[in-house]
């Protein structure tokens, strides 16, 4: 799979304006980060908070 999408073969550049037609991202973090942030949007979704995301760039 690796080597298609290195090669350009793979579905990732149709999948990713698939989401930005829809108005959503994709955020790639290390495994032992995604509990965090499930956890944070879990939070984030029962209370109606809308989250705030500022770049540092």
């Amino acid at each position: 799979m690796l080597s298609k999408l290195e090669n350009g073969k793979g579905y990732l550049e149709h999948a990713l304006r698939v989401m930005d037609g829809l108005g959503l991202t994709m955020l790639v973090v290390a495994k032992a980060h995604a509990p965090w942030l499930e956890e944070a949007a879990a939070h984030a979704s029962k209370t109606g908070e809308l989250a705030a995301w500022v770049s540092l760039a």
